[in-house]
């Protein structure tokens, strides 16, 4: 029986179908990890479907996918090594730490520091405590956090251990700079924003996230969902 790795670099090797499988996949923006988790299952008729590290709607990027036996990887996968690359927009904060939710402060910038903003970078290296955001699927007494987000309710959420490995901006448009970053897992990129935004003074939420790569597997070599299909559908 197939048991392996459906990619880009691997999509010709197969010629029949399996249930077991990674898959890696490139989720689309608006798309919960669910959303892409069900239709994965439609597809591929898949009796036991599951991913690997929760995205936001708003994030796109590598999405891994287990099905059948391979879903006995995904817990080990979701505990390595992340890479992304995020656009933090200066100058507002939000309730959902990015560009979806309600603004609750705002700021007007005349001009950014950015050599002022990468030493304020630096200084998350390494480890730290971080606070997950109330609007986040994390589990707080059985309960998902943005599900008491929803209803106006705010609870003590105690801080967890991180480590950013790397973090480095690359490029600034007016008041919108992409960063990447390396982190452990447990990592909320939107409450990272949100903190580096205070301690620079200007207030900041992630206008975009994409993942690049969890360990050895990288976003390039994922498919889109209709590819995954258009392959799926040409098998015997």
């Amino acid at each position: 029986m197939i048991s392996e790795l459906i990619s880009k670099k691997t999509i010709d090797l197969y010629q029949s179908k399996s249930q077991d499988y990674l898959i890696l996949i490139d989720k689309p923006q608006n798309w919960t990890s669910f959303n892409v988790v069900k239709k994965i299952k439609n597809v591929g008729n898949f009796k036991k479907v599951g991913h690997a590290g929760t995205l936001d709607p708003l994030a796109t990027g590598l999405l891994i996918i287990g099905t059948g036996k391979k879903t006995r990887e995904l817990t080990k996968i979701s505990n390595d090594v992340k890479a992304y690359v995020a656009t933090i927009r200066f100058g507002s904060q939000t309730d959902t730490y990015d560009v979806t939710g309600n603004i609750i402060m705002k700021k007007n910038i005349t001009r950014i520091d950015l050599q002022r903003v990468d030493d304020i970078l630096q200084s998350f290296l390494g480890e730290s405590e971080q606070i997950a955001p109330m609007y986040s699927a994390k589990k707080q007494h059985g309960i998902r956090l943005y599900k008491l987000a929803r209803q106006g309710r705010e609870i003590h959420r105690e801080p967890h251990k991180i480590n950013i490995f790397e973090i480095k901006p690359i490029e600034l448009q007016e008041n919108d700079l992409s960063i990447y970053i390396k982190c452990s897992k447990g990592t909320y990129i939107r409450s990272l924003a949100h903190d580096i935004g205070i301690k620079c003074g200007y207030g900041a939420n992630i206008a975009n996230l994409r993942r690049i790569s969890i360990n050895d597997f990288y976003v390039e070599d994922a498919l889109t969902i209709d590819e995954f299909q258009n392959y799926w559908m040409s098998l015997n």
